[in-house]
C-alpha cells in the first residue's frame, strides 16, 4: 500500500507530531508498505537529509519532500509550509492508496484538497489543540478560537476519518461539529523509557542536597504553562529541573531562579533524565494526549498532571499519579508535596504506571493504525473490510475503538 503522510512537522523539529509521524512511517515501511512523507522544510542550516530520513539501508530510509517554509511569526520554531506545486507533484508521483494528514492545519488543509483531487481518500490525525492555542497566545481571543475550529472543522469534514489521540480530545471534536471520530492513542517505547536507566550520580548532581528530584519535559512555550511549576519549585526540600527549550525559557530561568534548566535533551541521554526524577509534572492544560506523561510512567516515575485532555485517559488518579485543576499552581505545589514526603507512594505509583503503559508500544498502536486505514479503503471501495485488510494489515492486529468516555477521576481536588 502507498501512504502519503502530509505533516506540519517532522524531524529535526523535536514535538509530539513529528515523533509521531516518524514512528508510524517507520512502521509502514517494517509492515511492507510505501509511505512518502510531505513537510515544511526546516530553518536554513538545520542539519537533515533533504530527500529521505533514517539510518538504515536504502530501503529502510522514508522519502521525505520538504516544502519551503517561513518561521511562525512569534515562535519561530514553528515552520509553515509556502503555497508551492510540490506538493501537488509529490502526492501525483506517488499515486497514494490513502493520505494521512499529521495534525492538519495548512499544508495539510492543502493535502485534503489534493486528495479529494486524486480522488483518493483521507484520514486525518487531530493531535494539536489550535483553538486553545489562539487563546494562549491571545489571537483575538474568542474570535481566535471561533477562527480555529471553523478551519478545524473545514479540514477534518472533508476527511473520510478522524483520529482522536484521547476520549477527551474526540469529545471536543465530536461536541464541534466534527464527524467521523475514532480514536487512535500513541504508543510509547518501553525499552527506551526504563527505570533502569535512573542515574544516581546525575541524581546527586542536580540535587546535591538530596532533595526530591521534580522534573518538567516538553516545550517551553505559553501554552505549556510551565510557571505553574514556580510555587513548587519553592518549596523546602525539593529541586525542579526542567528540559526543554523555547520562547518561554527567559522568563521562567527568572521566576524560578532554584530550577535547574538542562535545555533540549534527546535519545539515551533524554531516558536518563526522565528515569533519574522522583515526580514528573506536566502543567500543559492544553494535551490532546501528553506523550511525556507515557514516557515518565514507562521510566517507573509518579505522575503529576492536569484534569484536563489527554492527561485524563493517562493517568489514573490515586494509583499511577495525582491530577490536579488545570491552570492552579497552588494545587500543582500540593501536590508534589504530597508525593515528595512520601517515598513509599512514590515507588507504589512508579511501578503501576510502568505496568499500565508496557503494552503501549508503538507496533501495536501502528497495526491500529493500518485496521483503520483498511476501514476506510474498504469504505471508499465500497468492498467488505476483509477484503482489504490482508493487503493494508497483517493477521491479528486489533480493530478500531469507538470513543468511550472513562471514567473520571474520583477525590479530585476542588
Amino acid at each position: 500500500m502507498r501512504v502519503a503522510i502530509v505533516t506540519e512537522s517532522f524531524p529535526p523539529e523535536v514535538n509530539g507530531v513529528a515523533h509521531s509521524v516518524l514512528r508510524t512511517a517507520e512502521h509502514l515501511l517494517r509492515r511492507g508498505h510505501r509511505p512518502l512523507v510531505v513537510t515544511p522544510a526546516p530553518a536554513r542550516g538545520a542539519h537533515c537529509p533533504p530527500q529521505t530520513f533514517g539510518s538504515g539501508t536504502e530501503a529502510e530510509r522514508i522519502p521525505v519532500v520538504r516544502i519551503p517554509s517561513m518561521p511562525l511569526p512569534g515562535y519561530p520554531q514553528v515552520r509553515i509550509a509556502l503555497p508551492s506545486r510540490q506538493l501537488a507533484a509529490a502526492l501525483g508521483g506517488h499515486r497514494p492508496d490513502l493520505v494521512h494528514l499529521a495534525s492538519p492545519f495548512v499544508l495539510g488543509a492543502r493535502g485534503m484538497q489534493v486528495a479529494a483531487r486524486l480522488g483518493v481518500p483521507a484520514v486525518a490525525v487531530y493531535q494539536t489543540d489550535l483553538a486553545g492555542y489562539a487563546h494562549a497566545y491571545r489571537a483575538g481571543r474568542g474570535l481566535g478560537e471561533a477562527a480555529a475550529w471553523r478551519r478545524i472543522r473545514a479540514v477534518h469534514r472533508a476527511a473520510a476519518r478522524t483520529l482522536a489521540p484521547s476520549t477527551p480530545a474526540a469529545q471536543d471534536l465530536t461536541a464541534h461539529g466534527v464527524p467521523r471520530v475514532q480514536l487512535w492513542p500513541r504508543g510509547v517505547d518501553s525499552v527506551r523509557f526504563h527505570p533502569r536507566h535512573r542515574d544516581e550520580a546525575l541524581h546527586r548532581a542536580l540535587a546535591p542536597g538530596g532533595e526530591v528530584l521534580v522534573g518538567y519535559v516538553g516545550r517551553l512555550a505559553p501554552e505549556k504553562r510551565v510557571d505553574l511549576l514556580a510555587a513548587a519549585s519553592a518549596l523546602p526540600g525539593v529541586r525542579v529541573v526542567v528540559v526543554g527549550d523555547g520562547p518561554s525559557a527567559p522568563g521562567l530561568r527568572a521566576s524560578m531562579p532554584g530550577a535547574v534548566f538542562l535545555g533540549r535533551r534527546t535519545g539515551e541521554e533524554l531516558a536518563r533524565c526522565f528515569a533519574t526524577l522522583d515526580v514528573f509534572v506536566h502543567t500543559g492544560p492544553l494535551e490532546t494526549f501528553c506523550q511525556t506523561i507515557q514516557e515518565a510512567m514507562a521510566s517507573g516515575v509518579p505522575v503529576v498532571g492536569p484534569a484536563a485532555g489527554g492527561p485524563l485517559d493517562l493517568v489514573a488518579h490515586h494509583r499511577t499519579g495525582l491530577l490536579v485543576p488545570p491552570r492552579d499552581g497552588a494545587a500543582v505545589a500540593r501536590a508534589v508535596a504530597e508525593l515528595a514526603a512520601d517515598p513509599a507512594r512514590r515507588a507504589a505509583y512508579g511501578k503501576a504506571g510502568r505496568a499500565e503503559v508496557t503494552a503501549r508500544t508503538w507496533e501495536a498502536v501502528g497495526d491500529l493504525l493500518l485496521r483503520h486505514y483498511a476501514e476506510v479503503l474498504a469504505e471508499h471501495r465500497g468492498v467488505p473490510v476483509s477484503a482489504v485488510l490482508p493487503f493494508v494489515a497483517p493477521a491479528g492486529t486489533a480493530s478500531a475503538r469507538p470513543v468511550v468516555p472513562p471514567p473520571l477521576p474520583e477525590e479530585l481536588p476542588a
